[in-house]
């Protein structure tokens, strides 16, 4: 599983960027990835798109 960190602050891009510490908290909820400090997170290789989609949303 690919580990990622997010970024210190929030671009405020529409749609979020991938690397967004918004993103990542929706997709731990969700259960595809796994918070390892507080920046630090495993996601799951296989995303859904339609799940990608939703969290990236604003």
């Amino acid at each position: 599983m690919p580990s990622m960190t997010a970024k210190k602050k929030c671009c405020k891009d529409k749609p979020r960027c991938k690397k967004c510490p918004v993103v990542l908290k929706r997709l731990a909820d969700a259960g595809c990835a796994e918070r390892l400090d507080l920046r630090h997170y495993v996601v799951d290789k296989k995303l859904p798109k339609k799940l990608l989609k939703q969290v990236r949303s604003r």
